[in-house]
């Protein structure tokens, strides 16, 4: 089984040196439990905008891989932790080579375009949320 996290890397920021170190810092240690549960890490980049950051490249991996893994059958089932609908085109392609696609989202805010394109779908509470805190 491969299990894949896709994510932007953060960066230090100069202007703001405290909160990126520890942004950093922080998503080091995730990388090293990742890295240490044999997690493969796919890496995109952070952009900022208007003082906002956001991910940039990380959708497009998920797509492409989603869509080559299934033409060269790499898998069955994928799950899909992720409330993006930039997905469905995706998502529809991997369907149609008749593999599996579960969705995995939130009750209080689900991607209801998704579930109408994945077989199958998994929406988690709150409260079973609150035990990983």
């Amino acid at each position: 089984m491969d299990i894949r996290y896709y994510v932007g890397v953060a960066r230090f920021d100069k202007k703001d040196p405290q909160k990126s170190q520890r942004i950093v810092s922080n998503q080091q240690k995730l990388f090293s439990e990742l890295n240490n549960q044999e997690i493969k890490i796919v890496r995109g980049f952070m952009m900022k905008n208007n003082g906002i950051y956001h991910e940039k490249g990380v959708d497009v991996r998920i797509a492409v891989d989603m869509v080559v893994g299934a033409y060269e059958n790499e898998f069955d089932t994928a799950i899909l932790i992720s409330s993006d609908t930039d997905l469905i085109p995706a998502v529809e392609n991997v369907v149609k080579r008749k593999k599996k696609i579960e969705y995995v989202g939130l009750t209080y805010r689900p991607s209801f375009g998704l579930m109408k394109k994945v077989t199958e779908t998994r929406l988690l509470t709150r409260k079973e949320l609150e035990k990983f805190q």
